[in-house]
């Protein structure tokens, strides 16, 4: 049994510091059935118990036992990010970057914020002060390419799903590196700040961004394919024609039905986003946060 440790809640009721030293010193129980039920109870805590949880981890040698504590400490965040992505699901707006940052507290429970957001707001300033009304829409995704690619840095390359990191927005902006989703995110955001009318769209085995004639809104187009000025790929900022795109269905043995031209919604991209950063743990250590990441997304169909 594991001793029972001084807590970190001095302001808990001593009743309850009680009960939580007493499911402490069971966590290292090997029946499987009473760990099951342990974990039960100090799930139902909720994380407020996470710095007792993280003090019990520090002064615990062994393994096994840290690692089921950490299991626990994923599961109460876990918990707590299934009901942010409820309460985002249920939004009047379904703001990207507020959905981005969901998925990043995935891995990174304690993420900031701010820092994000001051860093979009930099990159947006930059890109504003190049722009004006008289530009073209190709002129106009040139300054956003430019400065996106070129004076700011990002680069991009192959989805990689050894590279979880990759595909979270706060990563790919400190490591000004990212895939097509992650920077196709960071540039369907700051393209929404401008005021500028691209979308992504739902080609097969691409996450690529279309520009559409602006005041276009209508998602309800069977084939809005003649909406779209051009293409952007989002991993280099590369800007592309139909003719391109008809080139690439015909390599790729696919018709190119109208389904692939709509507009995706912000709820949509960020199900995609979901799924893909779960193909990142498909080996049998990690399948369960594959699993968490695929119920995210259902979630998200409601």
């Amino acid at each position: 049994m594991l001793p029972i440790i001084e807590l970190v809640h001095e302001s808990l009721p001593l009743e309850t510091n009680k009960e939580i030293s007493a499911l402490f010193t069971l966590i290292d129980d090997p029946d499987e059935e009473v760990f099951g039920l342990v974990s039960s109870k100090i799930i139902d805590y909720g994380k407020n118990i996470i710095p007792n949880l993280e003090h019990l981890w520090e002064t615990t040698p062994n393994e096994e036992v840290q690692n089921r504590i950490e299991m626990l400490i994923h599961r109460l965040h876990y918990r707590d990010l299934t009901e942010d992505f409820r309460q985002w699901n249920v939004s009047g707006h379904h703001d990207l970057m507020l959905g981005a940052m969901l998925t990043s507290k995935f891995q990174y429970p304690d993420i900031s914020t701010t820092p994000v957001l001051q860093e979009i707001e930099k990159i947006r300033r930059n890109i504003w002060l190049e722009l004006n009304n008289y530009l073209t829409p190709l002129e106009q995704i040139n300054i956003v390419t430019s400065i996106l690619y070129s004076y700011y840095g990002l680069k991009g390359g192959e989805t990689n799903y050894k590279e979880p990191n990759e595909f979270l927005l706060h990563k790919t902006l400190e490591s000004k590196r990212g895939n097509q989703i992650s920077n196709g995110i960071l540039y369907l955001v700051l393209c929404e700040l401008l005021d500028i009318p691209v979308r992504a769209i739902q080609i097969p085995k691409q996450f690529i961004i279309a520009y559409f004639k602006p005041g276009y809104s209508d998602e309800s187009l069977p084939n809005p394919v003649h909406k779209i000025e051009f293409f952007i790929d989002p991993s280099s900022g590369h800007v592309f024609t139909q003719q391109d795109v008809d080139a690439y269905f015909k390599r790729i043995s696919v018709p190119p039905v109208g389904t692939y031209f709509k507009p995706q919604k912000n709820k949509q991209v960020i199900q995609l986003l979901l799924e893909e950063f779960g193909k990142c743990f498909t080996n049998e250590k990690e399948s369960y946060k594959q699993a968490e990441l695929i119920e995210l997304a259902k979630l998200l169909d409601t």
